[in-house]
C-alpha cells in the first residue's frame, strides 16, 4: 500500500481503556485502505505496549513524544505523519459507531466533491453511558451554508473526530487556541470552501467527559478571553453583523462577568480589543449584573443594543 487511502490520526494521551476501545473500533472497520497514525504525549511507554498488539491487525505507526505538545500540536503533529490522501482525526476517547462507520465516510470522499466531510454523532456521558444523537436540522444547514460564522450560535460539526479532511496543502489547526479551536478551524475551512458534504446519519461515538480539554478550560478567564477576543480580530469584528455572532460575544462578556475593557486587560494585555467589543461591555455594564443573570433580560437587552449599534455604524 503506497499511500493509503486514509490516514487516521490519533492524539493520545495516557488513557489506556479509551485508546483500546478506539482501536477495537477501528480494528472492526469494513473499509481498510487506511493507515493508523498515534502521536503520544504521555509520561510512558504503555500506550506503545498496547498499540503493539494491535500491529496484526492494520498498519499502524506509534511516534512518542520526548516532551508532552498538548492540544492542538500534538493533533498536527499526527496528522503531519500521515500519507493518507483523507485526515480522520479522532481523538482518543471518541470511537466509531459501527463497523459500517468508516466505509461511510470514505464513500462521500471518493464520490464526492468536496474537500471536507463531517457526520452526525451520539454524545455519551463517561458518567453513565447515556447518550443523546446529534444531527444538523434543515434550516441550521441553510443558514450554515450561507455563513459559517453560524458555528458561533453552536458547533453543529462537533469534535474533530466528525470529519475526514482531504490532504492538502492547508493550515491544518491554529495552535494558538484551545477553547477555540475547532470553530476557527471550521469557518476557516468553509470560508476557503463551501463545498462541504454533511453526513446526517451518527458514524462516531464522542466520549464526553471531564478529562477532556473543553472541560479543563471551561469558563477560564486567562484561556478564554485572550482566545475569543483572538478569534474575533480574526474572523473580523465585522462579523458581528450577524446576530448569532453577536450574542456569541454578548454572551462571552455576560458568563466572564468583564464589566470593564481592564477585565480583559488583566489577562492578556497586549491585546487589540475591537472598539464594537467596548462598546458591548459597556453598554452590558450598565445593567445591574444579577439582571444579566436573567435568560430573557438578556436576550432582550442583547437584541436592542444590536440593533442599537448597527443603527450607529459601530458594527462595520
Amino acid at each position: 500500500m503506497d499511500r493509503p487511502f486514509i490516514s487516521i490520526c490519533i492524539p493520545a494521551y495516557k488513557n489506556e481503556e479509551f485508546l483500546s476501545r478506539l482501536l477495537d473500533s477501528i480494528r472492526i472497520q469494513d473499509y481498510r485502505d487506511f493507515e493508523v497514525i498515534i502521536s503520544d504525549d504521555s509520561p510512558d511507554f504503555r500506550l506503545k505496549e498496547l498499540v503493539e498488539t494491535y500491529r496484526k491487525y492494520f498498519t499502524i505507526f506509534y511516534i512518542k513524544n520526548e516532551k508532552p505538545l498538548g492540544s492542538p500540536v500534538n493533533w498536527n503533529n499526527a496528522i503531519s505523519h500521515a500519507k493518507g490522501k483523507w485526515i480522520k482525526l479522532m481523538h482518543d476517547d471518541d470511537w466509531f459507531v459501527d463497523s459500517s462507520s468508516l466505509h461511510k465516510f470514505a464513500y462521500q470522499a471518493i464520490n464526492g466533491q468536496s474537500s471536507f466531510i463531517f457526520s452526525g454523532f451520539y454524545n455519551v456521558k463517561a458518567s453513565d453511558k447515556s447518550m443523546s444523537k446529534q444531527q444538523i436540522g434543515f434550516v441550521d444547514r441553510i443558514l450554515l451554508k450561507k455563513n459559517p460564522i453560524y458555528l458561533l450560535r453552536k458547533n453543529f460539526v462537533g469534535h474533530p473526530s466528525t470529519t475526514i479532511i482531504k490532504n492538502e496543502n492547508i493550515k491544518w489547526y491554529d495552535e494558538r487556541y484551545k477553547w477555540v479551536v475547532d470553530i476557527e478551524f471550521y469557518i476557516r475551512s468553509f470560508r476557503r470552501d463551501n463545498r462541504y458534504t454533511i453526513i446526517k446519519t451518527p458514524l462516531v461515538n464522542l466520549g464526553i467527559s471531564d478529562q477532556q480539554i473543553t472541560s479543563a478550560v471551561f469558563r477560564r478567564p486567562e484561556v478564554e478571553i485572550p482566545e475569543n477576543i483572538s478569534l474575533l480580530n480574526d474572523i473580523s469584528p465585522g462579523s458581528l453583523k450577524n446576530i448569532f455572532a453577536y450574542d456569541y460575544y454578548w454572551r462571552f462578556i455576560r458568563n466572564l462577568s468583564i464589566r470593564s475593557t481592564e477585565g480583559i486587560h488583566k489577562y492578556y494585555d497586549s491585546i487589540a480589543v475591537p472598539p464594537i467589543l467596548k462598546f458591548m461591555i459597556k453598554q452590558q455594564a450598565r445593567i445591574p449584573f444579577n439582571l444579566t443573570r436573567i435568560g430573557m433580560v438578556s436576550k432582550i437587552t442583547m437584541l436592542f443594543t444590536y440593533l442599537w449599534n448597527r443603527f450607529k455604524g459601530r458594527i462595520k
